[in-house]
């Protein structure tokens, strides 16, 4: 049963965002989610095995049962015969927020703590994140490496859906155009499950030695390569029998998604495939955009617009793409294909 919290709860938590952030990383540190996952694992059980007191033990299960991560059963009033059970899944999403290598510990690098404080000046104009900080697109080769390392970093949701429908994606696929690719992170994870593919990736001319890096670290020194060029003032390169958007749409208004659609389907061979992931809007990845909408109030030049999925699905089909689909997964993946010649 799926338990919504009162606005008056919700904000309770939130003003103890940091001891609920304590918790969680306690709890991964210690190993405690490895056993509560599994479940059910009692609190006399939990204690004798981490070494911790019982009573205090179960104060700190509440705290996590209070963040809607446990299901608990407590018989009677023996404290230590309560038993938990965390929620599916629990134990990657915290490593994902909190563990090393986290997402969450990349954007905290960003500054967005000049407009902490200070959002009405941010949201009247008075103040914005400058270039300096972060520009849009990124200016210096400084800038671009970073941001292309935390593309990177937030890529595990859409892999783990191209992983998952591999079979159906890359048969017969030839030539991967990665358009806006970073520095090749997705397009090796592609090549690591579709050997007969060979994928390049189309950026900024200034990305090129971060491609160059990921093409020897993972080990495709011959399938993984790099078109320099700039989508906004050029048409997309042509040649390729399968091309894709990786959160890239949605940093662009409206008018210019659809003008890289309508590129897409003029640079695709007859019959080729078009990919779209990102994080459309729904309210578990706007909560977990957060980060970016909270940050890119002081920055006018990127859009940064969560779309409903329902907005590509249409749009393929009114530039001319068939077969639209779409494939479900962590992030859900778009797929429609330019259709070939009758006969």
């Amino acid at each position: 049963m799926t338990v919504t919290l009162s606005p008056r709860a919700l904000m309770s938590l939130l003003a103890n965002g940091p001891k609920a952030m304590d918790v969680l990383e306690t709890a991964l540190g210690m190993g405690l989610l490895d056993a509560l996952e599994p479940g059910p694992a009692r609190v006399d059980a939990l204690a004798t095995r981490f070494g911790v007191r019982p009573l205090r033990l179960y104060k700190f299960l509440d705290c996590l049962e209070s963040l809607g991560f446990l299901t608990r059963d407590e018989p009677d009033d023996d404290i230590g015969a309560t038993s938990y059970r965390a929620v599916p899944g629990l134990r990657d999403a915290v490593a994902a927020v909190v563990g090393p290598g986290a997402v969450e510990r990349d954007r905290d690098r960003y500054p967005w703590r000049r407009l902490h404080g200070r959002l009405a000046e941010s949201l009247r104009g008075d103040i914005s994140i400058s270039d300096d900080d972060f520009a849009w697109p990124p200016k210096t080769d400084a800038q671009t490496a970073d941001f292309e390392h935390s593309m990177a970093v937030g890529l595990g949701p859409v892999t783990e859906t191209i992983r998952r429908h591999a079979d159906l994606l890359w048969p017969d696929r030839r030539r991967l155009l990665d358009v806006g690719g970073g520095d090749g992170t997705l397009a090796a994870h592609v090549l690591d499950i579709a050997p007969d593919l060979r994928a390049d990736v189309y950026n900024l001319p200034a990305v090129a030695p971060l491609v160059a890096t990921t093409r020897l670290s993972r080990g495709h020194p011959d399938r993984l390569g790099f078109v320099g060029g700039d989508f906004l003032a050029e048409p997309l390169p042509p040649g390729y029998d399968a091309l894709s958007f990786v959160r890239v749409l949605h940093d662009w208004p409206n008018e210019v998604a659809r003008r890289l659609v309508e590129q897409a389907y003029e640079a695709l061979e007859p019959g080729g495939l078009l990919l779209i992931s990102e994080e459309f809007r729904t309210p578990d990845r706007l909560a977990m955009q957060f980060f970016w909408s909270y940050f890119l109030i002081g920055v006018d030049n990127c859009v940064s617009r969560l779309r409903e999925v329902e907005f590509y699905t249409k749009l393929l089909a009114e530039v001319g793409f068939e077969r639209v689909t779409v494939l479900p997964g962590v992030w859900d993946l778009v797929t429609a294909y330019k259709p070939a010649p009758a006969g």
